[in-house]
């Protein structure tokens, strides 16, 4: 791909990863990896729009039936497509139904832009993780074989050992940091085939352990805080994105001051708040 690519829209297609939890703003609104690489874009291209569709806790089905047709319709420069993780997390799971979700999204999505970026996502590194591997591996190569058909970009960020790394993670173990997310926008910019800003898989300084007991007092949290609620969602299927609207959901400009304020930390329009995680 040419290094001086030209994109004049970007939209967003996915759950909680591209709405930009836990990227937390000073105002307790989320920016995340697509506003990030949604603000570099719009620096470098008068008049660019941006959209973001992405919702909290959607599974592949829903992000089909609310996001996909949407999406196609804006017929942008840049899609981005990124789901079908949360399924693999739920105790039953269809894969089968999955793959065809998936399908469905990519043969809609993929005529209708000038580019489809598909994701193998990040992935914690941990017991927890452990359980639900071979799901995710299977969904990650329908993913390369569906990129493969239809001429779309895959971004290998489950191969990227630094973003494996539990530093690289919110005290939810779900979502990933500031840092998580500039690395997944530069890694998004990259594969468009522009020119890189830094190494994006360069690794963390290492790691100082802390004591045992720091270390239960953390997991006694997290059980608590954020892996109780979770699984009280999962029983009574509930959804932390109920009734919540799209993060972006307008094809709309995105001008040069916003996007350097989004890059800078600031939010220039409303956003969601930091409550009610995924």
């Amino acid at each position: 791909m040419e290094m001086n690519a030209n994109y004049t829209s970007f939209v967003a297609v996915g759950d909680s990863f591209t709405e930009g939890m836990s990227d937390v703003l000073p105002d307790g609104s989320y920016r995340g990896w697509a506003d990030l690489l949604a603000a570099r874009l719009a620096a470098r291209t008068p008049g660019f729009a941006y959209a973001n569709l992405a919702v909290r806790g959607k599974l592949i089905g829903q992000i089909v039936e609310e996001q996909v047709g949407v999406a196609a319709a804006m017929r942008a420069d840049v899609v981005t497509l990124v789901g079908g993780l949360n399924d693999t997390l739920r105790p039953k799971c269809d894969m089968g139904r999955v793959r065809g979700l998936l399908d469905q999204a990519v043969e809609t999505l993929a005529p209708s832009c000038g580019t489809l970026v598909l994701m193998r996502s990040p992935g914690r590194s941990g017991p927890v993780q452990q359980r639900f591997r071979p799901r995710m591996e299977e969904l990650f190569a329908h993913i390369d074989t569906l990129a493969a058909r239809h001429g779309a970009l895959v971004v290998d960020l489950y191969g990227a050992e630094v973003l494996a790394d539990q530093r690289m993670w919110d005290v939810d173990r779900l979502h990933l940091t500031a840092e998580g997310h500039r690395r997944v926008a530069e890694a998004v910019w990259q594969t468009l085939g522009l020119e890189a800003e830094d190494d994006w898989r360069a690794g963390l300084p290492p790691a100082v352990l802390p004591g045992w007991g720091v270390r239960r007092i953390a997991d006694l949290r997290f059980a608590r805080q954020h892996l109780g609620p979770w699984i009280g969602r999962r029983l009574t299927g509930r959804s932390s994105g109920d009734g919540r609207p799209a993060k972006r959901p307008e094809l709309a400009p995105y001008e040069a001051a916003a996007a350097a304020a989004e890059r800078d930390g600031s939010r220039p329009g409303p956003g969601a708040a930091p409550s009610d995680r995924s």
